[in-house]
Order: structure tokens, then C-alpha cells, then sequence
């Protein structure tokens, strides 16, 4: 138990006697105390301080320890409301404190379970939707029951909601699970997909129009009107007092020792992305702006977490005047090693020009090996903080995620085509800014003849969806979305999405003599006895000091794949990705699953991020993904245990990408933590409602839930 100094008590920050009782010691930037409720002291509950005293409403959220003492440390000066929330819990009201204050804090006990499962979050509502039975499938198409004959299963129905509407915001918020509408459930869910926010929403802008189509359409292939039943019950179900079947447990172990501090961007619109340094090097930019990508506005928002203001930066494109004032999508950013920010942008037109050296055999070798032909523009843009200009490079190819090579010339990669796996070589860039000399790219070839080589003639290749013959390599064409870069080896990892088809991950090794020398090779999860894959529709993948990669599964899945332990390397079973199933190890993610899924959880990941430098304080090479429906970052430590980093409030916590940041290597926890954007495409679906704003949030982890 820690005890308070002489001098300490002389300072008189502790201003109650129960506070010194507790063994709760502060500094003068922190507020800490005891939570007590109805049956004594309670353990593992939030303790929330807010204040918006600052540049940017600010927030900070810190967990009791077994004796339901807290700390808020390190908190700017402000005038906060503290309140308290947990499981079992209803929220406290909020009362007045300020730095250097001791604050003890009354718990409220839940009056029932309904009142409880208030704040649980999405996925454990999300997991009483009730699937179209078994007999109901496969599908029989338009003339029989309405679902697509390609789902042939609840797991595959189930798989395919997830991958339609998640993507975009969760389901099971209190904003999705009640209806407003009047009339019968089932016309209120059938007018709910249809509506269309107005064109000028700050949050969405021309993007709303096509989110309604994707929810329609969406809604057509699960079987329409048995869709909409199956979603009209749910709701029903709830509103006449269903709660969820689970109970999610409160933090516990290393849980209560996380600290999560959010600010606003100050901007009511999606923020896909966010950086804060250089991931091959954490420890630049230290102190430094925090970036994030705007994506449907073409804008990039910057946070200063020391002086809590924030601010926008408008991203240009290739062409300045678009129909209906459509913008470039903005939609990753990476810090380099100079602290620039490069970022993928799509152009929201088709049929813009691209670059001649895409074509040009005389221009580009890589060219002369794979010329690139598409109809739609595409381009990178480079921001430099020195000079606070933009500059915008065309391109041949779509761009999605991006990853800097540990090389001399700070090769930076790129996922996002279905044919090609594509680089630029950045310090020819600044040498040259001559784009026919500074890209590379290749196609996704296989070893399928297994003669250790890819044959250089193309039209000795098996193409896509042709038939395969095992004398010849073969050529593979999937869309590429998340990637990791194998510090041990160099060679770069793309996790082939295909959403509503079985997805893989693909390595990829470029040899010393690009395009030549260019190898692929395909990797799948495996299939259970029962024919069903063990784990379904990658988007994430990043890699460990040791080469293993890390998936994450919209399945509610987290994947571990070591190739070293794989048998077979090449050969024409690689066409398959069914090759190596000893290299994988699939891990469901805690948490309720929904009824008919046969694997994985109700939960949903979107990308993975491994942190190779501790920067968080789990340790190193400990993988990381976002669990989208329950409100956290999930943690797989050593031994396959999840660490669960919930953010409580305001529910709703929708992440995409985490970034790691080392300030100060000295200075214990308080130097390291995680970053990330928070937000929703539908902003309004957060607790905090119409005009919510989308945040940043800091994770830390203390040694212990009283360190400060």
C-alpha cells in the first residue's frame, strides 16, 4: 500500500481524509480517490474526466484497482466533471474537480439487468440478431426465397451482414437497435435504409447517397423482405426487453492499468486514419502533431497533443474541379524519416489521364515487363510540415495502404490493385521528382512449376480463372488492402480481401532485380473437417520481429502465420493457398458469437498492427487490432490471452489503423503510447449524438492503476 509523505501532506492537494486513508497519493496535475458503491469498494470500473476548457474537448478515462482506488494523471488545467461507469453499473452523476484535488465518487448500482446492458457494448447486441434458419439455405435466388444461392449457409449470411454494414458502423448501438420510426418494424427498417442524409451533412457530404445504395443493395442480397424481417425482429425483440444473453466482464489484470486520453478533432466527418510517427523509428516526431485523414472531404486534421489545439489542411488533387464538388479520397497516412506525411488519394472520377510511363516500354522497365492500363486516375500526396505544402504525384494504379521498406532508399510500398504490387523509391523521388524512375511495380506471379524462378515471358503464365497447368507459373489477380513489411527479411505482406469469397494473405519478395526477379506466393487459412474455413474475409496484416504475421479477421478472428513452419513453398498446390495449413494459428476473439456462426465472434477486426518497440507497454512483437464492435483495441499477449482496451465512453469507439509513438525513452509509460482516430462513418451513432465530433485517442499503460 503506498503512503503519503510529509511533505507531500503539507502540500495539501489531499484534501479529504479518505483519500490518505486509501494510500492514494497525487500530484498536483491529477485527481484520485476511491469509488465506493452500495457493497463497498468497486473494483474495475471507469472513472471519467471531461472538460472542455481546453483548445478541443478533452477527456480522460483511467480504471480502479481491487480496492476501487483511481488516479487521473497528468491532466491539463481545467475545470472536469468526474463521474463513474462499469458493468452492473448506471452512470454516476457527475461532480466538479480539479487537478491536484483528491475526488471520492459514489458507484450507482444498475436497478436490473436491463439498465445494466445499457452500456454494453455493440457486439453483445449485435449477437442477438437471429439468422434465417438452416433449411433456408443455400439461397434460392429472386423467384424463391430472395437470398443469393452464393450464401450457403447462416455462417455465410451472418459473414455477409458483417462485411455490408460494418464496415461503415456498428450494429447494436442504441442507435441501431431502437427505431424511430412509426408504423410497423418492418416498414420502419425498410424506410431506415432508404434515407439519405442531406448532400451538404458535414459528416458524409456527397458520400451519403452512396452509403444508402450500399445498404439497399446489401439488404437485396441477404433475401430483402426475409432481411428485413430478420432485422425488424431483432428490434422488436429488444424493444419489448431482450437484453443480451452475456454479461461483458469488467477490466481486470494489466486492463486496469490502461489509460486512454481522447481529444476532438474538432471536424463533425470520418477520419479513416491516424499517424504520429515513423513506424520503423517511434521515436520521431516525439511531442509532435498527430495526423488524420478526412477521407470523403480530401482534408487532413492535425492535433497538437501539447497545446490541445487542432487545425485543417486541405489536400489537393490532380483535378481541382469535380461533379458536384466531389473530392479525392484521402485515405492513409505514414510518416517518412524527414517527418513528412504521405498519403494514398483516389480520385473521385473515372477516365482521368494517367501517367504515359505506366504503358511506356521505352519509359519504365517495369512497363516493358507488365504495362499498367486503367481507366481511372490515381495518385499519392506528400505533406511536407516545414514548408505546410502539398504535393500531388500521379499514379498508375489505385492506392490503399502504404508501408516504408527498412532500405537506403526509403522505399515506400503500396497495396490497393488487384494486378500489381507497386513501390516508389523515395529518394530517387527527391533526387529526380521523375515518376518513370522513381516507381516500381510487379505482378502477383506464382511459383507454380516450382522451378524456384518466375518464367520472364508473360504468355508462359497460367492467367487468372483459366485452367491450371503445372508446368507454367501462374498469375493470381485479387484485391490487395491491408500490408506488414518482414523486418527480418524485407520481404512485404498484403492480406488479399475478398469480402463475400475466401480471402488469404500474399508474401511478396522482389529480388534484387525488379521485375525479373519478383516472387509471390498465395497463403490461406485452412478448412475444418467440416469443409467450413477456419476463419473468414482478411483486411489486416502486419509483421512481427520474427516474421510471423498477424491477421486480423472480420470473422471476429486473430491470425498468426508462420511461414517457416510451412512444408511446401511452391508447386502448383500454392495456387490454392491451401498449401500450408501448419503455418497458421487462429485465435477467436472472446466475446458472444451470433447464432448460425460457426467461427469466430460477433465481433468484427479491421486491420492489425504489431508493436515491434513496445511503444505501448505489453511488450515487444505483442499484435493489436481493432475489435470494431466492442468498443477497445484487443491485445493477444504471449500464451494467446486477450488484453481488452475498452474506451467506454462515448460509446461507439470505431478504429481503423494504430500507430505507436515513443516521446521520451526515459520517461517510463508516461513517454510511450498508442494512437489511433476515433470515429464512425455515421458520426451520429456515437453516445454523444447529432454533432458529434470524431476524436483522437491515446492509449498508455502504467505499471499499476495508481501510478501517476
Amino acid at each position: 500500500m503506498r503512503r503519503l509523505g510529509l511533505g507531500f501532506m503539507a502540500s495539501a492537494f489531499l484534501t479529504t481524509t479518505a483519500l490518505a486513508a486509501g494510500g492514494v497519493q497525487i500530484d498536483p496535475d491529477d485527481i484520485g480517490g476511491v469509488v465506493t458503491g452500495a457493497k463497498g469498494a468497486e473494483a474495475g470500473v471507469w472513472v471519467i474526466a471531461e472538460t472542455k476548457d481546453l483548445a478541443t474537448p478533452y477527456i480522460k478515462i483511467v480504471v480502479t484497482d481491487d480496492q476501487g482506488r483511481y488516479v487521473l494523471p497528468d491532466l491539463p488545467k481545467g475545470k472536469y466533471k468526474v463521474w463513474v461507469r462499469g458493468y452492473g453499473l448506471v452512470d454516476s452523476q457527475p461532480v466538479d474537480g480539479a487537478p491536484g484535488k483528491g475526488l471520492n465518487l459514489t458507484a450507482v448500482i444498475a436497478p436490473d439487468a436491463k439498465a445494466a446492458a445499457e452500456i454494453y457494448p455493440a457486439n453483445y447486441w449485435f449477437a442477438l440478431l437471429n439468422p434465417p434458419d438452416k433449411s433456408e439455405f443455400p439461397g434460392t435466388g429472386p423467384q424463391g426465397n430472395g437470398i443469393v444461392p452464393s450464401i450457403t449457409s447462416r455462417n455465410d449470411w451472418v459473414i455477409q451482414v458483417k462485411e455490408n454494414c460494418l464496415p461503415c458502423h456498428q450494429l447494436g448501438t442504441k442507435a441501431t437497435r431502437e427505431l424511430t420510426d412509426t408504423g410497423n418494424s418492418l416498414e420502419a427498417w425498410d424506410q431506415r435504409i432508404q434515407k439519405v442524409r442531406s448532400d451538404d451533412d458535414p459528416t458524409l457530404g456527397p458520400k451519403a447517397k452512396e452509403m444508402t445504395s450500399l445498404m439497399t443493395n446489401a439488404m437485396t442480397r441477404y433475401g430483402r423482405h426475409r432481411a428485413l424481417q430478420v432485422f425488424a425482429d431483432w428490434t422488436d425483440r429488444i424493444g419489448k426487453g431482450e437484453i443480451p444473453k452475456e454479461t461483458p466482464p469488467r477490466p481486470s489484470g494489466i486492463e486496469r492499468n490502461l489509460v486512454i486520453t481522447l481529444w476532438d478533432w474538432g471536424n463533425q466527418r470520418f477520419v479513416h486514419d491516424a499517424v504520429s510517427s515513423d513506424r520503423r523509428t517511434p521515436t520521431l516526431n516525439a511531442n509532435g502533431p498527430v495526423y488524420g485523414l478526412d477521407e470523403f472531404w480530401g482534408s487532413m486534421l492535425v492535433l497538437d497533443p501539447v497545446t490541445h489545439k487542432t487545425s485543417v489542411v486541405t489536400v489537393p488533387d490532380s483535378v481541382p474541379t469535380r461533379p458536384g464538388g466531389k473530392k479525392a479520397v484521402v485515405h492513409n497516412p505514414m510518416l517518412d524519416q524527414k517527418g513528412r506525411v504521405w498519403m494514398t488519394e483516389i480520385p473521385s472520377i473515372t477516365g482521368a489521364p494517367h501517367p504515359s510511363f505506366c504503358t511506356d516500354a521505352k519509359a519504365s522497365k517495369y512497363a516493358r515487363y507488365f504495362p499498367i492500363r486503367s481507366n481511372i486516375g490515381h495518385e499519392i500526396a506528400l505533406y511536407d510540415p516545414t514548408t505546410k505544402k502539398i504535393e500531388v504525384i500521379d499514379y498508375c494504379t489505385n492506392t490503399q495502404i502504404l508501408q516504408f521498406q527498412r532500405d537506403a532508399d526509403n522505399t515506400l510500398h503500396m497495396s490497393g490493385d488487384a494486378n500489381v504490387m507497386t513501390w516508389i523509391n523515395t529518394r530517387l523521388w527527391d533526387e529526380t521528382r521523375d515518376p518513370a524512375k522513381s516507381f516500381g511495380w510487379c505482378p502477383m506471379v506464382l511459383d507454380t512449376n516450382a522451378d524456384g524462378k518466375i518464367t520472364p515471358d508473360r504468355a508462359a503464365w497460367n492467367e487468372p480463372g483459366k485452367p491450371l497447368d503445372p508446368k507454367k507459373d501462374t498469375r493470381m489477380s485479387s484485391y490487395l488492402y491491408g500490408m506488414g513489411i518482414n523486418p527480418a527479411d524485407s520481404s512485404v505482406w498484403y492480406a488479399k480481401f475478398s469480402p463475400f469469397t475466401q480471402s488469404g494473405i500474399v508474401r511478396f519478395a522482389p529480388g534484387n532485380n525488379a521485375p525479373e526477379t519478383c516472387m509471390t506466393e498465395y497463403y490461406e487459412p485452412p478448412k475444418r473437417p467440416d469443409g467450413l474455413y477456419s476463419a473468414y474475409n482478411i483486411r489486416g496484416i502486419e509483421m512481427d520481429s520474427k516474421g510471423v504475421a498477424w491477421v486480423a479477421f472480420g470473422s471476429g478472428q486473430i491470425g498468426a502465420f508462420d511461414r517457416a513452419k510451412c512444408k511446401v513453398l511452391n508447386g502448383p498446390t500454392m495456387a490454392s493457398g491451401l498449401h500450408c495449413p501448419e503455418g497458421w494459428t487462429i485465435y477467436d476473439t472472446p466475446g458472444p458469437k451470433m447464432p448460425g456462426q460457426e467461427v469466430g465472434s460477433a465481433d468484427w477486426h479491421y486491420l492489425s498492427w504489431v508493436d515491434l518497440y513496445d511503444t505501448l507497454g505489453l511488450g515487444k512483437d505483442v499484435p493489436i487490432v481493432n475489435g470494431t464492435m466492442s468498443d477497445s483495441l484487443v491485445a493477444l499477449q504471449p500464451g494467446g490471452k486477450h488484453v481488452f482496451m475498452r474506451v467506454p465512453y462515448p460509446m461507439g469507439f470505431y478504429t481503423r489503423s494504430v500507430d505507436g509513438r515513443i516521446d521520451d525513452p526515459n520517461a517510463g509509460w508516461k513517454g510511450r503510447g498508442l494512437w489511433t482516430s476515433y470515429q464512425v462513418v455515421p458520426l451520429w451513432h456515437m453516445e454523444t449524438g447529432e454533432g458529434s465530433s470524431g476524436k483522437v485517442a491515446k492509449f498508455q499503460v502504467r505499471p499499476d492503476p495508481l501510478a501517476h
